[in-house]
């Protein structure tokens, strides 16, 4: 005859304190993706607007504000739509991860 064997009461407190160890970072990363896209959002209307102040227009895309004032991004993190209406309105900006 086979003994059952008892499972110890510790086993699923551990495994539940790993699961909410493992959700914890996942959320964590979640939050830090949504803060680089806001941060980087964030700069690309410091620098436009800068541009603005400086030279009297928004810039045309991207390029400009690399070339005149230093922009730089992981692009293979992010994808940036800038659209520009007119050279005295603020552009539409939209980051959003890759």
């Amino acid at each position: 005859m086979k003994k059952k064997r008892k499972i110890s009461p510790v086993v699923p407190i551990i495994a539940a304190a790993l699961l909410f160890f493992v959700a914890a970072v996942s959320g964590l990363e979640r939050d830090r993706q949504a803060e680089g896209k806001q941060q980087l959002e964030d700069v690309l209307r410091r620098t436009a607007a800068a541009c603005y102040a400086s030279e009297g227009f928004y810039p045309s895309n991207l390029d400009y504000m690399r070339r005149h004032y230093g922009l730089r991004y992981d692009e293979g993190q992010y994808v940036v739509y800038y659209e520009v209406f007119a050279s005295n309105l603020m552009p539409s900006i939209t980051v959003l991860d890759k």
